[in-house]
This record gives C-alpha cells, structure tokens and sequence, in this order.
C-alpha cells in the first residue's frame, strides 16, 4: 500500500490552486510527490508543478473530511462551482461573481498547461475526471442560473451512469437551449433528450475530445 504523504507534502496539496491543481513548494517537495504520482511536472517552460488526479483526490478527501469537535473550523480554499440545488449554497453577488470568474480562467490555463497542443477550446483531463462541476462551471461562469434547493428554477447539473456524460436540467426550454449553447462554446458535445415516462427535455453533455 502506498504511504500517505507526510505532513509537509500534505500541505503542499492544501495550498495548491483549487482549480488548476498548481503547486508551490520547495524542488525536494515536489520530486517526492511526483515520485508518489500525486503531480506532475510540465513539459513547458515554466516546468511547473500540477496535481495529478490522486493528488486532487486526497485534496478532496481532506477538505471533505468531518471537523474534529474541539478544533476550529478551517478554510479549505476549494472552490465548487454550483451544480443546482445545493445546500447552503454560496451566496449570489460581486464577490461570487468574482470567485467565479477566476475560477473559469484558471481553467482555461490548466487547459492550456495540460492540453498537448494548448487548446483552450476543448475539456482537458481535470475536467474528464470532475464532470458535473466542469460542466456546472462552464455554466455559472456564462451567468446562467442555478436552482436553490426548494425550487425547479434554474439548472441542475447530474452524474450519469455513462461514463463521461452529465446531465442538465431547467424546466424552461429557452434556458435549457441556452445552457447547451454555452456547453458546446465550452467544448463539450451535446444532445437533447425526452425522458420516456415524463417527457421533460434534458441535456446530456459530454467533454469533446478533437
């Protein structure tokens, strides 16, 4: 079994970009965790270090985990874009808009960075491996609406069984065209569907690979 990483690399993960998966730390620090497979070194100038997707995962475990009752809360730093329906979601406003904003353009540098050819037109690896927030950040950076909890308002982002497809829901067919225009000017592939008992439009979007 691999070993977990130690306290200093664990907080070189922590402190990575929480889209881009970029990594600061000493060159000892980042060998290690190259070597442990939880980054890797970018064949570019500036030979930057980035998070693998075992690295985001033991990130994502830690900043999931449940608080210890007699400690104080901590920031984890990572972001998440709304997927629709959510509990305490973040709140709407400049701030958020902000958050938002910075969040889609780190994406399209880790696109750039990861990307064999650059492309910032089309889903890179991260991407592939977090679909519904890839696709839910595509959608919140564009300013479509998400749904609150208690309402069908809005869009819903959701995992399928298939293996690269979510799917979008909105109640309002205009918005619902809208949010695939703006998925296919993302990069994604497309498709309206009916549900078979309902017959309620949805979208099923996948990440386009050429």
């Amino acid at each position: 079994m691999t070993r977990p990483p130690t306290a200093a690399q664990r907080r070189v993960i922590d402190a990575a970009d929480p889209v881009t998966g970029r990594l600061r730390g000493t060159e000892a620090q980042l060998a290690a965790l190259v070597k442990r497979g939880l980054a890797f070194r970018h064949p570019r100038p500036p030979h930057d270090h980035f998070l693998t997707p075992a690295g985001h995962r033991i990130r994502e475990v830690e900043a999931s985990a449940p608080e210890q009752p007699e400690q104080a809360p901590a920031a984890t730093g990572v972001f998440a874009a709304r997927i629709g329906g959510e509990e305490d979601a973040p709140k709407a406003g400049p701030a958020r808009v902000r958050e938002v904003h910075s969040a889609w353009q780190g994406l399209l540098e880790l696109r750039r960075m990861t990307n064999r050819d650059g492309a910032v037109d089309r889903p890179c690896g991260w991407e592939r491996t977090h679909l519904v927030q890839a696709a839910a950040l595509a959608l919140e950076a564009a300013g479509h609406r998400p749904a609150e909890q208690d309402s069908e308002e809005g869009y819903r982002v959701r995992a399928t069984p298939q293996p690269e497809a979510v799917a979008v829901r909105d109640p309002d067919g205009a918005r619902l065209r809208a949010c695939a225009a703006t998925l296919e000017e993302a990069g994604w592939q497309v498709g309206e569907h009916a549900e078979s008992r309902t017959r309620a439009r949805y979208l099923l979007a996948s990440p386009r690979r050429a």
